[in-house]
């Protein structure tokens, strides 16, 4: 379950980033985006996330004090608009007609 959980988060996570105009959320906002979705995890849960999508090539990041301000890039907005897949995320449903 935790995997599944973890795939679901990362999908939540490049989508709230894909729908800023910018292409950028701090950890605090996109855990709340989580939570909204149902998955209640830590600041420091959110981090390790992040993490992995930065290893992947999803997100760049930088540190800002407490707070990890991520950015989406080209490699994981392709995922989000299906285009490719990164393994260990979830794959986006198809949009319906």
């Amino acid at each position: 379950m935790d995997a599944l959980i973890r795939q679901e988060a990362r999908l939540i996570i490049l989508r709230a980033l894909e729908q800023e105009s910018d292409g950028r959320l701090n950890s605090e906002l996109l855990r709340q985006a989580l939570e909204h979705f149902g998955i209640t995890r830590s600041r420091d849960w959110v981090h390790d996330e992040l993490n992995w999508l930065a290893s992947m090539g999803a997100v760049a990041i930088i540190t800002a004090n407490t707070v990890r301000v991520a950015t989406l890039t080209s490699k994981g907005s392709d995922h989000v608009q299906r285009r490719l897949v990164i393994e260990g995320v979830k794959r986006p449903s198809r949009v319906e007609a």
